[in-house]
């Protein structure tokens, strides 16, 4: 019969160290590798893994022919090493910002709908207000926004709830919505079409699409769908927007964003929107916190500005 775990044992036995070295395996899958960036011999990180998995009573890492994998329980205590190492890196940096006459630091991480017309312009009127405050700005999808925030890495996400998984992690408190737009070059020859049929244009051809776990590729799905057709074959699948919007201008590929994403492309001529309307709506996006969190001073001034702005 396993020994119950309890936090005041792993408090006992478990150091930082011991975290580095399970992220950094975590990483490498493999043990030569996570030794050699560690600075220590092989046996040694392997009797510290062992120590830990004594720790917790059962096996954490797999041993394979060409490394090691974590099993689900590993998994679940990377995530844990990871945000706790995060958040030790994020104290040391806060502590030396203000012992040398900082203001504090803040990581806000957004998707791109939400940058230009409200985050950009809360983190003017934070600079303003608070000039010595460092502010990091991170663009992403909502999917990615939510591990950077549960690994720590990021302070708030505006975002999508992009799981069910989400709810139970994150609190959420909406801020706006956008619609999707379809759009091609300027001089495409699909410009010439008085209302293309988003079923002719699947497989007639190339589209540039988010990845599949994204809310505006689950909402152009849902489309296709209703209207019975397959999704496209010929697609290059693309997580950063900028590279999405860089391509669609050097070829015939369409390409699927919000609106606010590529409303200046629009507008300055170097794409041009399609007269074809997508129903399906996409979920609110909003501001995303790790549950149960007491905010910083700093955070709480950002979010009024925030909610201000969307207001």
């Amino acid at each position: 019969m396993p020994s119950t775990i309890t936090a005041r044992s792993l408090f006992n036995r478990l150091r930082y160290k011991h975290l580095l070295m399970l992220v950094t395996l975590g990483n490498s899958q493999n043990l030569h590798r996570a030794a050699e960036s560690l600075n220590m011999s092989q046996p040694a990180t392997t009797r510290m893994l062992q120590e830990i998995e004594q720790a917790f009573g059962c096996t954490l890492f797999e041993r394979q022919s060409r490394g090691v994998r974590a099993t689900v329980l590993g998994e679940e205590l990377l995530r844990f090493a990871r945000a706790a190492l995060n958040g030790l890196e994020r104290c040391a940096e806060d502590l030396a910002d203000r012992q040398s006459g900082g203001y504090g630091y803040l990581s806000i991480g957004a998707i791109m709908g939400a940058v230009p017309d409200l985050v950009v312009q809360s983190i003017a009127d934070m600079k303003a207000s608070h000039p010595l405050l460092r502010l990091r700005i991170m663009g992403d999808t909502s999917d990615q926004l939510s591990e950077l925030l549960d690994q720590r890495r990021i302070d708030v996400a505006v975002a999508r709830l992009s799981s069910v998984e989400d709810r139970q992690r994150f609190d959420f408190e909406a801020l706006g919505n956008e619609h999707l737009t379809v759009v091609v070059r300027a001089g495409h020859p699909l410009t010439h079409e008085a209302t293309p049929d988003l079923a002719q244009l699947v497989d007639a051809w190339p589209w540039i699409l988010q990845p599949d776990t994204s809310p505006a590729r689950v909402a152009l799905e849902r489309a296709f769908e209703r209207l019975d057709v397959a999704s496209p074959n010929d697609v290059i699948e693309c997580s950063s927007v900028f590279a999405m919007l860089q391509l669609v201008q050097i070829t015939d590929a369409i390409l699927v964003l919000t609106d606010t994403v590529v409303r200046d492309y629009i507008h300055t001529g170097l794409l041009t929107a399609l007269d074809l309307e997508i129903e399906e709506q996409l979920s609110p996006f909003g501001i995303v916190l790790r549950k149960g969190e007491p905010l910083s001073r700093e955070l709480e001034i950002f979010l009024g500005k925030l909610k201000a702005r969307a207001a």
